[in-house]
């Protein structure tokens, strides 16, 4: 899971990192014409924030490799991040593109899983 972790976050990082200039520059006049610049910067920041998570839950799995119990609780909160940055980020994304609203609905799904992620990495250090 370790190298999964890191992978994955570096992955999140590189579009984080891509979509952000891709929005800053190509599609700044569309998001600003649609009013959705503060939507897309929310999912730009929120993926990245995640992706820096998703780096640390792989460092700290491989330095907590004798406690399976805090290295449990510590895949999930892995999981959980991957999870939340899809739905909300992707949902976020998804209504910048495309003006459809009801994606904003699903949007706190993901918020809730990327919560609970937080709450388990917490968790597995009491």
């Amino acid at each position: 899971m370790v190298k999964f972790f890191i992978q994955s976050g570096a992955a999140l990082g590189l579009l984080g990192v891509a979509l952000g200039a891709f929005g800053a520059h190509a599609l700044r006049a569309m998001l600003d014409a649609s009013g959705r610049a503060d939507t897309y910067e929310t999912a730009v920041k929120y993926q990245f924030y995640h992706a820096l998570a998703l780096l640390a839950v792989g460092i700290l799995i491989q330095l907590l490799g004798n406690n399976p119990a805090a290295v449990r609780l510590l895949n999930i909160a892995g999981y959980l991040f991957l999870a939340g940055v899809i739905i909300f980020s992707g949902s976020l994304y998804i209504l910048c593109f495309t003006g459809i609203t009801t994606f904003g609905a699903i949007t706190p799904i993901g918020g809730v899983l990327l919560i609970v992620g937080w709450a388990l990495l917490f968790w597995a250090f009491i």
